[in-house]
């Protein structure tokens, strides 16, 4: 595809896996973007972010994870849940027990569980609704496009550095160690610049000490509610632009 020219307003698009009740990095980069693009489109890894995600308890810490039925190679979009399971009355009472002495735990627990029992039979749609809870409940209103709804190629910083075009983006916000697998040459000859994100993980009270980052944003949310994005956001240091070595 042909590069684009940056002589108009700067657009920043992030582009990310669509993830179960994601951390505080991930939404942190979704709050510095104009457009979220949710990678739905690109093959499915079992038991890492994708279908699983961390909660606090007295013990440390306890995955939660959805249950799918797939076979190798599908794509995100393509997974399914496997509906022979009640994960989502697990998920919830786990939530209502580890955060009973959450400040905050009251004000969100009926609308998790509208998120988590809506009728989504898929992995991806089940991330989307978790996502847009968390962005919803935070006050972070980015809007968001799939990327199985675009032409893209397959090759990894080609399909990128065409979603880019497709949404007229003039920046890519990415993740800390995107530097060492993007073709930030194939970047910078496509007209769009790579910024890698600034996220410091905000420190807070938990309901249980030492003090365990990396969770899933439900942490944040039961303990310090909605004025949690302002901790994530005084954290924040300004993005700096990715340059080959």
């Amino acid at each position: 595809m042909e590069s684009q020219s940056n002589d108009r307003s700067p657009m920043r698009v992030t582009i990310h896996q669509p993830q179960y009740l994601p951390w505080l990095g991930y939404l942190d980069k979704i709050d510095q973007a104009d457009l979220f693009v949710v990678l739905d489109s690109v093959q499915f890894k079992k038991n890492e972010w994708q279908n699983r995600n961390r909660i606090r308890t007295a013990q440390g810490w306890q995955w939660l994870t959805v249950p799918v039925r797939h076979r190798f190679g599908q794509r995100i979009d393509e997974v399914r849940i496997d509906a022979t399971s009640d994960w989502q009355t697990r998920h919830l009472r786990a939530i209502e027990i580890h955060y009973s002495q959450a400040l905050f735990r009251d004000d969100y627990l009926n609308s998790l569980c509208e998120a988590l029992f809506r009728d989504c039979d898929s992995l991806s749609a089940v991330n989307l609704a978790t996502i847009s809870w968390l962005m919803d409940k935070f006050g972070i209103t980015t809007p968001m496009q799939l990327a199985s709804e675009l032409e893209l190629r397959e090759e990894p910083t080609e399909r990128l550095i065409d979603i880019c075009h497709t949404v007229g983006a003039t920046h890519y916000l990415a993740g800390p160690g995107a530097g060492a697998y993007l073709n930030l040459e194939a970047f910078q000859s496509s007209g769009v610049v790579v910024e890698i994100q600034g996220f410091r993980h905000p420190t807070y009270a938990q309901c249980y000490q030492p003090f365990l980052p990396d969770l899933s944003a439900v942490d944040l949310l039961m303990n310090c509610g909605k004025d949690g994005l302002q901790r994530i956001r005084e954290q924040r240091t300004t993005p700096i632009e990715a340059v080959k070595a």
